[in-house]
């Protein structure tokens, strides 16, 4: 995806413990196959040290179903040195929007997330 076309999912984490955005998260998004009911793995990104990860789907791929961002927490906290409860957090979400933003606000032993 170019730099130049935006997608229409993006995601920012922000690490409300140390006040600072969650840089450097690992996270993939996945679509639900319904008639097989299996998810399936589009694309894996960073965040960035903004705490966002652009460029996650094309609009054109972007079309309604159950999407889920995994993101992996424990080598996040880890990069930190520091420990967390959770290892991993999924956010799912039904979209037929043509963008949709999924903001997360992040802390070692808590993860709040809201939908629009």
């Amino acid at each position: 995806m170019s730099t130049a076309e935006v997608s229409p999912l993006t995601t920012q984490v922000l690490n409300s413990s140390d006040g600072v955005p969650g840089a450097r998260m690992a996270l993939s998004l996945h679509r639900l196959d319904s008639e097989l009911v299996i998810w399936t793995m589009l694309s894996v990104g960073t965040t960035d040290e903004a705490g966002r990860c652009p460029g996650l789907i094309r609009r054109e791929a972007f079309t309604p179903g159950m999407y889920k961002l995994r993101f992996e927490t424990a080598s996040y906290w880890e990069s930190r040195s520091q420990a967390s409860f959770y290892p991993y957090v999924e956010v799912g979400q039904s979209s037929s929007f043509f963008f949709c933003i999924i903001p997360n606000s992040l802390e070692r032993f808590l993860f709040c997330c809201n939908i629009p």
